[in-house]
């Protein structure tokens, strides 16, 4: 019934393409999430998330192969392929992945402000100081372990 619904109201709009109507102004993972929907609600879709699962590490391994042997493009066309995966998987579990995506940012941002908390009562300078390899891996060694003592303490109420 929906699916007739569907294909009356695009007959009415002049619309020929499922996809027509959903807005390209809508933030990226909203949109990925919209023209997924959409393609599903014609059967173009996996019938639960275990189809959906095995493409995020498909679309990984396709960032791998094109960051050893693409161009930048490659790199950005299989990033954004696995962006895409993620986004189905995201639908399939009924998680908004716009709202999952800021809340992990805003987690991070917490973190990150709490390693700049103990960096600073710890005389510690966030910026690497050392143009050598050696001296970057240091820095982030100790920067990683200010993070693991963030992470390690419970957030304040």
């Amino acid at each position: 019934m929906l699916a007739n619904w569907d294909a009356i109201k695009r007959a009415e709009k002049g619309r020929t393409s499922v996809f027509d109507g959903v807005p390209r102004s809508l933030p990226a993972l909203s949109y990925a999430a919209k023209v997924q929907s959409k393609a599903s609600g014609v059967g173009f879709d996996w019938p639960d998330v275990e189809g959906a699962l095995p493409k995020i590490a498909e679309e990984l391994d396709e960032v791998q192969q094109a960051r050893r042997d693409g161009t930048a493009d490659d790199v950005r066309e299989e990033l954004g392929d696995l962006l895409f995966a993620v986004v189905n998987v995201a639908r399939h579990l009924k998680v908004d992945a716009e709202s999952a995506l800021r809340a992990a940012t805003q987690k991070f941002r917490t973190r990150f402000e709490g390693v700049e908390r103990l960096a600073t009562a710890r005389s510690i300078d966030l910026r690497a100081t050392g143009d050598d390899e050696a001296s970057r891996a240091e820095h982030l060694t100790a920067l990683d372990a200010l993070w693991d003592e963030v992470k390690r303490t419970p957030p304040l109420p």
